[in-house]
């Protein structure tokens, strides 16, 4: 294994708090726009949104909600075991999402040999992959126990620019542990508040199966140990799917014939967090909201984003996994443009065909393009109620409101311009106010169709295809 492509890393079974440095500029936009579950005591919506938070994260995770997964319920469950283990370094338990043929290919290089090295396709991919999931996952672990205990690890307080936003937006912490009767430090809570569902919910459906690498394992291994510990590991928002939506983006950017594919994997694996027993639903929307905001502003190239190196130890709900190097980025799209270059060779070379015929090549569980669309429209929402009546009411201008979301399809569709792939992101948005949904930039990113974005800026490019031939 080339020492360019191996890469150390460290794992924690069990968590300790690990401290983090101050917050960043972007951290702390990331905060201020997590920070509308802080507020959601405070009113009568808030508290129905949260009591339905516990109810639809309970029946999920139980298998009393019949989803439009994919698989059926028990292999469902299987899934999410595997999933548990965060690829982070290379994507590759996500890139079956690419396809039967593509992501075999992808998946035959690109693996993790234990719990400490693996390999990439490229090193290009390799910084790529790097260097965003080290973004996204700062944002991410900023709030962790922020919104547990208003600390950066459970006992240092955040600094005053962080602290301001639950002065000023009266939110309190430990939303969670309050609101489902496990308060910060009471029997069988989170030591520092927002305990997770399987501290919380009055049932929880236990299972055995086996992890990523085919090894016996058990569902509360990954919550309680020895895998990984979780019972002192704030539960908002969810780690596991900013990695999840974070890379299946890039995926998707890179790979635009699997764009639809790729955002469904996205939405199985925050949904698979659900099934374990780690998280709940809004848990899974913060994370969500959090990959596609940053991934969003990192493919604009916006300064505050590129450039920069992150001394966040980069811990992931008790997984640690801090690269021996991670490669600043100043230049994104043309790092994103060499990463595609390699590995579109790499998977050309493979299959022994184009990548766009390779990609029609699916016999696996994302071949149903009705069932992938059902699986991401229902994990949308989740069907918790409207908190925010003014937007739920309105359709949201994405070119006004966040314009550089628009990047989230030009960079995968470069013949659209930005004011097209914002006009198709305005007209594909989903349903409006929920929790984060607050008129504010980022709360439009909880309301992100990329499904339907995706299929309908294909379907443009195709026309605008025609008319020049």
């Amino acid at each position: 294994m080339h020492s360019g492509i191996k890469l150390v890393l460290a794992f924690l079974s069990t968590l300790a708090p690990v401290a983090a440095s101050g917050q960043s500029a972007t951290n702390i936009v990331a905060l201020r726009g997590l920070a509308p579950v802080s507020t959601l005591p405070g009113t009568p919506e808030g508290k129905a949104a949260l009591a339905a938070n516990l109810s639809v994260t309970g029946d999920i995770q139980t298998g009393t909600l019949k989803q439009p997964t994919l698989l059926s319920f028990t292999e469902q469950q299987q899934l999410a075991l595997r999933d548990c283990f965060i690829t982070d370094g290379n994507a590759t338990e996500l890139a079956d999402g690419l396809g039967s043929r593509l992501g075999e290919v992808y998946q035959a290089k690109a693996r993790y040999e234990d719990f400490k090295t693996f390999t990439s396709i490229s090193s290009a991919l390799a910084d790529l992959i790097g260097y965003t999931n080290n973004v996204a996952k700062s944002d991410s672990n900023a709030g962790k126990y922020f919104f547990a205990n208003a600390t950066t690890d459970g006992k240092t307080p955040v600094s005053e620019a962080a602290a301001a936003i639950l002065s000023e937006t009266g939110g309190t912490t430990d939303v969670f542990g309050k609101a489902y009767g496990r308060v910060a430090g009471s029997p069988g809570a989170d030591a520092f508040g927002n305990s997770r569902p399987f501290q919380t919910e009055p049932r929880l459906l236990a299972y055995r199966g086996s992890d990523y690498f085919d090894k016996a394992s058990h569902s509360l291994d990954w919550l309680r140990g020895p895998s990984q510990n979780l019972t002192d590991s704030p539960s908002y928002p969810s780690g596991h799917t900013t990695y999840g939506y974070t890379e299946s983006l890039l995926l998707a950017v890179l790979v635009p014939e699997r764009y639809q594919q790729m955002i469904t994997r996205a939405a199985e694996y925050g949904n698979d967090r659900i099934v374990v027993g780690a998280h709940y639903a809004m848990d899974v929307i913060g994370g969500r909201s959090v990959a596609l905001h940053a991934v969003a502003h990192l493919l604009a190239n916006d300064p505050a984003y590129v450039g920069k190196t992150r001394d966040n130890p980069a811990v992931i709900n008790g997984m640690s996994h801090a690269a021996d190097k991670v490669v600043a980025i100043s230049d994104y799209p043309a790092a994103l443009a060499a990463a595609r270059s390699e590995l579109a060779a790499f998977l050309k070379f493979g299959c022994g065909d184009t990548v766009a015929a390779c990609a029609r090549m699916d016999t696996g569980r994302f071949r149903d393009g009705a069932a992938n669309e059902a699986l991401y429209n229902a994990t949308q929402t989740y069907g918790l109620p409207v908190v925010h009546a003014r937007t739920a009411s309105a359709v949201e201008d994405v070119g006004t409101v966040a314009p550089e979301a628009g990047y989230l399809l030009t960079a995968a569709f470069p013949s659209l311009t930005l004011a097209e792939a914002n006009d198709i992101l305005t007209e594909t948005q989903g349903p409006g106010g929920g929790f984060l949904n607050d008129g504010s930039a980022f709360g439009l990113y909880s309301r992100l169709n990329l499904y339907a974005a995706a299929g309908k800026a294909a379907a443009l490019v195709a026309r605008k295809q025609a008319a020049a031939e």
